[in-house]
């Protein structure tokens, strides 16, 4: 035996944080030959059979201690590929390369871009990769995690025995790696780690493409490149599209609850694919935002809190179903749009917290490394590994699954330290002052290398505070959003609709505000499923009256959402009326649309609404241009009564928009119009067919040349009931 007793024990034990240097084939120097040792606690005999040099012969390996060392000697003038023939005790026979017979599969250039924290492509790297390495089919592992004694991969293939397969250290980095031939897809995996206290524990790969379905946490190997896309025409359309000058409505949908198979049971991603493009296109909505898809062990979170940042979760299928599911949309002409959180991860013990047995990926002061509100923990962005691997995720959604926009959840959390804090609870900056610097770049790094990398491709914040420049470039000073949700207009349009009419008109404002702060941002108007949960109740509970009044407010709501300047973006259950508050254990009350005419016609409205938005580039061009609406009335607030014209870009009709939002029928209500000629009724909330008492215009209206509202002409209208009505030339 050449192992010192201090070597022997460290194998044993699988404290070794360097098994590449005892295990495998090494020359013994001067003459002598070779060595090969192996630790194999199941085999009974092993003998080394070699690869390629064919003039070498086979010769076995000896038992060095009862624990399953074996060792043997050979003459050689260099060490060569080899297999190993195991036998085990039951007579067994088995042949594989010895997986310590490999040089690394990370090079020295893959270590320094990832310690910079600029390793675009990181998931080619670390986590599980289907390779062949000399010719042998294997899966190559990579983790960080630089203060580990030793990390090991085990798995149903080694027993989950981490003595098998212990990883080499690829020096400061932190990195360890290990080529394992015979794995493929399907392979379940963990790491097992001692940490510098001796403490043995598993974790799973923060890069895994797949997970057991919950409440299992295993990782499985998947090959997420192999998947056959047909989407180029969708993808070369988006490079050369203009986000700001399209349309762009969201329906925002959470998987497991949209429909259902059974009770218990959700539809998968390849299941959804039919019915939700079929409902999507008949609704005239451009965009579907999913929940975060990324795995979470805990159901109740919506997504919110990841356990496997890159892995679809299992719950609906695997990443070829996820796959499928995005590129049926795309072919459908729907762009998918998925929520991202890279603001805070869960602290389950065998997912990022203390990874390696320190803080990791978070900040070890809880006064920095800790969410109080929802008892996860923050991310240590002055890392550049964890800012490497929160950049590499959101290249990853794009380039792998094809995504057209990431939604990143929580934004002001990450950029302030005092958020949600008292005083004393938190640290200040370098500068005493209260913004997280470190938060601020990283996100200025993310939208620069999501739109650099992947023309086309949305990022839009959702971002409660009034921190300036959200959706203005980095070299502006901002931090480089697409799109901004419009919080405030929400939570005001929301606090109007909620008030009986006849206290309406003390809050006019609360819907003529958003126009003045309107143009700082590029703005997305959501009514999102934070407005339908913890009490809220659904959008049609929170309208005052009886189902009449009701529905109509209702209706009122989406007309004045989908009219008004801004993207826009509704939750599921809203686009019909849903009258429960949402709840992710159930499926969506589809059953409601044949119980009256009031759901069915709320539907039928959202649908209509969404083809005249796509049809008319007024609604739409010039969102963000202040040469794409006017207010005609405003000032009515004793009536209740809002007009606004909005206009295209490019050569298109004019529309003027007119909410009457009190049950009172208005007659012969003069406004004020653009140009002479007779304007068509083309939308008219208050139509039978949506439920409505068919108050209207006849068709239209004859403008005159009567001037009014500072318009060169006029016309007199009839204002149905808290209803919205739309015209155009």
């Amino acid at each position: 035996m050449i192992l010192t007793p201090t070597e022997l024990e460290s194998l044993i034990q699988a404290r070794h944080g360097a098994p590449h240097q005892l295990l495998g084939m090494h020359p013994l120097g001067a003459g002598a030959g070779v060595v090969v040792r192996a630790y194999l606690p199941d085999a009974a005999r092993v003998e080394v059979v070699p690869t390629h040099e064919k003039h070498q012969p086979s010769f076995p390996l000896e038992r060095l201690h009862e624990s399953g060392l074996f060792e043997g000697q050979a003459p050689a003038e260099r060490v060569y590929a080899y297999d190993l023939a195991i036998t085990d005790y039951a007579g067994g026979r088995r042949t594989t390369r010895d997986a310590y017979s490999f040089l690394p599969t990370l090079g020295e250039l893959d270590l320094h871009l990832f310690g910079q924290g600029n390793d675009r492509r990181l998931y080619d790297k670390l986590g599980a990769q289907v390779r062949a390495v000399d010719g042998v089919p294997g899966v190559s592992l990579a983790v960080w995690a630089p203060n580990a004694q030793r990390v090991s991969v085990v798995g149903p293939f080694n027993q989950w025995d981490g003595r098998y397969h212990s990883m080499r250290s690829l020096g400061s980095s932190g990195v360890w790696e290990l080529f394992v031939p015979g794995l493929g897809e399907g392979t379940l995996y963990k790491f097992e780690m001692r940490d510098a206290a001796g403490r043995v524990f598993t974790k799973a790969d923060p890069y895994a493409s797949l997970f057991e379905v919950a409440p299992k946490n295993a990782a499985v190997v998947w090959n997420t490149r192999k998947f056959a896309w047909n989407d180029a025409a969708w993808l070369e359309q988006r490079r050369n599209r203009d986000p700001f000058r399209s349309p762009m409505s969201v329906y925002e949908v959470h998987l497991g609850s949209w429909r259902k198979k059974t009770a218990n049971e959700s539809l998968g991603y390849r299941e959804l694919a039919g019915p939700l493009v079929d409902y999507v296109r008949r609704m005239g909505f451009t965009h579907v935002e999913f929940l975060p898809v990324a795995e979470h062990a805990y159901y109740p979170s919506w997504g919110y809190q990841v356990t496997g940042f890159y892995a679809p979760t299992s719950r609906y299928g695997t990443p070829d179903d996820f796959q499928c599911l995005v590129q049926a949309l795309h072919e459908a002409g729907v762009g998918v749009i998925i929520d991202w959180v890279p603001a805070h991860f869960p602290r389950d013990a065998w997912a990022l917290a203390r990874f390696d047995g320190t803080a990791l990926y978070e900040h070890e002061d809880p006064r920095q490394g800790a969410h109080q509100d929802w008892g996860t923990l923050i991310f240590n962005f002055s890392r550049h590994e964890v800012r490497n691997f929160l950049t590499a995720n959101a290249l990853f959604w794009c380039e792998r699954y094809h995504v057209d926009g990431l939604r990143v959840d929580a934004v002001a959390s990450m950029l302030y330290l005092d958020y949600s804090r008292k005083a004393g609870e938190w640290v200040p900056n370098q500068y005493g002052g209260r913004e997280n610097l470190e938060a601020v770049e990283f996100l200025r790094e993310f939208n620069h290398l999501v739109h650099s990398e992947h023309p086309g491709v949305v990022t839009i914040a959702e971002e409660s505070t009034a921190w300036p420049q959200v959706t203005r470039p980095p070299y502006l000073g901002g931090l480089g959003f697409s799109f901004k949700w419009n919080m405030g207009w929400m939570h005001d349009t929301l606090g109007y609709f909620k008030r009986e009419p006849v206290y309406r008109k003390y809050h006019q404002n609360d819907l003529t505000f958003a126009m003045l702060y309107h143009h700082d941002e590029n703005f997305i108007l959501p009514l999102s499923h934070d407005e339908v949960v913890h009490g809220k109740g659904s959008l049609r509970g929170r309208m005052p009256g009886d189902d009449w009044q009701g529905f109509a407010n209702l209706r009122a709501l989406l007309g004045y959402q989908w009219l008004f300047p801004g993207k826009k973006l509704l939750f599921m259950g809203g686009d019909f009326g849903q009258k429960r508050e949402w709840n992710e254990n159930g499926e969506l009350d589809w059953a409601l649309l044949g119980a009256g005419p009031y759901h069915a016609g709320v539907q039928q409205w959202l649908a209509d609404l969404g083809r005249l938005y796509r049809d008319h580039a007024a609604c739409w061009e010039a969102d963000h241009d202040p040469r794409g609406f006017q207010w005609v009335d405003c000032n009515n607030h004793e009536q209740s009564v809002l007009a606004f014209l909005r206009r295209p870009l490019s050569a298109g009709p004019e529309l003027l928009a007119v909410l009457n939002l009190t049950p009172v029928p208005r007659l012969d209500y003069r406004l004020g119009l653009p140009q002479p000629g007779f304007w068509r009724e083309l939308l008219n909330s208050d139509a039978a067919i949506y439920g409505g008492s068919n108050v209207g215009n006849q068709g239209g209206v004859t403008a005159e040349p009567v001037p009014s509202h500072a318009q060169p002409c006029s016309a007199p209208f009839t204002l149905p009931p808290l209803g919205v009505v739309v015209f155009g030339v």
